[in-house]
């Protein structure tokens, strides 16, 4: 059951087309609340309402995570769900166009190529990272994570790879599977602590034995509290019958933050990408620390600014975006009323503690130095942004503040885990009731190293061989 339709907007297969797709009619155009943290601004927050959902906007990126981060899942009491248990799935879901090795499967739906020709001022970024003391790596999704190295990313014969092209069109002729287009869910049928089936808009019901909730960190923990599973007080608040208390649904939300950014104009035309705007992901090690990267750039040859900035226009400049990893500021996605029409209260609460706001002015320090080497010399007029202006820690804090956005990678809303206040358990599914599971980004316990949709669809195989009892 899909609320959005098949995409027929034909930026969607185009790999360089992805920043348009935001705002678009499939786009949820979610927005957040007022971030007192971050300028007092309200965010944009693209979801894809489309069959294949936010793969259909997304950036294509595929990035497995670090081992360190799940890691800490297992400490959280998710057993099964470690680096080692995920790496089969990682494997099975994947055909690595470079061929298959110890780290790549070859026959999975999943097709993932890396840019064999990246753009010069790529390659110059990815120059100037090494110059900076960041030693390169082969592959983000290989044997070491840090460093700089060329994007692997979902594309296929040249066109995005959505998940629904991976894996509903090679099924689309089977009798067991039927795809419900254009049908918004809008509660779960419970019944004496039963999930029997799923009511959408216009008032048609669905029985199911088994319903799988797999509408997103914002989605599916609005749909658990439309149906009265949630913080008891707050649903009667809004007059929802209160089928089963728990009161984490909506809970822990966190995000990553990129920025807006540390751009340069250029000292000449910039020329178009054949891949994708950006090519290079730098994750970079915390000095002083160990485990999973705390820090990443992106080369992008692109103007890239919030509505806060002017930046030039694009052919004429490129950005060394930055960000940090694993942010400990935690919010909440709320339901502003009963009515599914109205949209959610979400906050992030970006930049609310301040090891967030640290890491964050580290990052920018990092960017500048990238963008300031001697390997971009040849590409370099100036700094635009944050400017010569930008130099002490207060304007520093000031222009981040103003410079965020989403990193587009919400998550932990129905998180999993071993204890009895998680919403869902190991097998994903939902505490106090039967019949019902979670699959999606909501489940993820902290989130890992860069992108999550990699993660995702492991999860999903994983928890295909679950169901199955395999």
């Amino acid at each position: 059951i899909e609320a959005g339709v098949a995409p027929t907007d034909p930026r969607v297969a185009d790999p360089k087309a992805w920043p348009l797709l935001q705002g678009s009619a499939i786009d949820w155009c979610y927005r957040t609340v007022p971030q007192r943290h971050a300028a007092d601004r309200v965010f944009d927050w693209p979801r894809g309402k489309a069959v294949g959902g936010s793969t259909t906007i997304n950036a294509m990126a595929h990035v497995r995570g670090h081992p360190e981060d799940f890691a800490a899942w297992v400490e959280a009491g998710c057993t099964g769900w470690g680096y080692a248990d995920l790496m089969p799935y990682f494997l099975k879901s994947e055909t690595y166009i470079p061929g298959a090795s110890k780290w790549h499967g070859g026959e999975g739906p999943l097709h993932l190529i890396r840019p064999s020709a990246p753009h010069p001022i790529t390659t110059a970024y990815m120059a100037a990272g090494a110059e900076a003391g960041f030693a390169p790596t082969d592959d983000h999704n290989g044997a070491r994570m840090a460093g700089p190295c060329v994007n692997t990313l979902t594309i296929k014969d040249g066109r995005r790879q959505t998940i629904a092209d991976a894996y509903l069109a090679p099924a689309s002729g089977r009798p067991n599977l039927t795809v419900l287009a254009g049908d918004e869910a809008l509660s779960l049928a419970l019944e004496s602590g039963r999930c029997r089936g799923v009511r959408l808009q216009g008032g048609a019901e669905i029985g199911a034995s088994t319903v799988i909730v797999a509408s997103g960190a914002i989605g599916s923990p609005c749909l658990l509290m439309r149906s009265g599973i949630g913080p008891a007080d707050e649903l009667r608040r809004l007059g929802i019958s209160v089928a089963a208390d728990r009161a984490e649904v909506g809970r822990n939300l966190h995000d990553q933050l990129l920025s807006g950014g540390n751009v340069y104009r250029s000292n000449r035309p910039v020329p178009p990408s054949k891949y994708h705007k950006s090519e290079s992901l730098m994750y970079i090690d915390r000095p002083g620390t160990k485990g999973a990267p705390e820090m990443v750039l992106a080369g992008v040859v692109a103007p890239v600014a919030t509505k806060q900035f002017t930046a030039p226009p694009f052919g004429e400049a490129y950005t060394v975006m930055f960000g940090f990893t694993h942010p400990r500021s935690r919010g909440a996605v709320r339901l502003a009323s009963a009515d599914p029409g109205e949209k959610p209260r979400i906050d992030p609460n970006y930049l609310a503690e301040e090891y967030d706001r640290d890491v964050y002015l580290e990052a920018l320090e990092v960017a500048r130095a990238v963008g300031a080497g001697r390997a971009l010399a040849d590409w370099r007029a100036e700094e635009v942004l944050p400017g010569p202006s930008v130099r002490d820690a207060a304007s520093k804090r000031d222009f981040l503040a103003k410079a965020a956005f989403t990193h587009h990678h919400p998550v932990a809303t129905c998180r999993m885990g071993g204890d009895a206040a998680s919403v869902v358990d190991p097998a994903l599914k939902v505490r106090g009731l039967e019949g019902l599971y979670v699959c999606d980004a909501s489940i993820v316990p902290a989130i890992t190293t860069g992108p999550v949709n990699a993660v995702l669809v492991a999860i999903a195989e994983r928890f295909s061989d679950l169901l199955r009892g395999t």
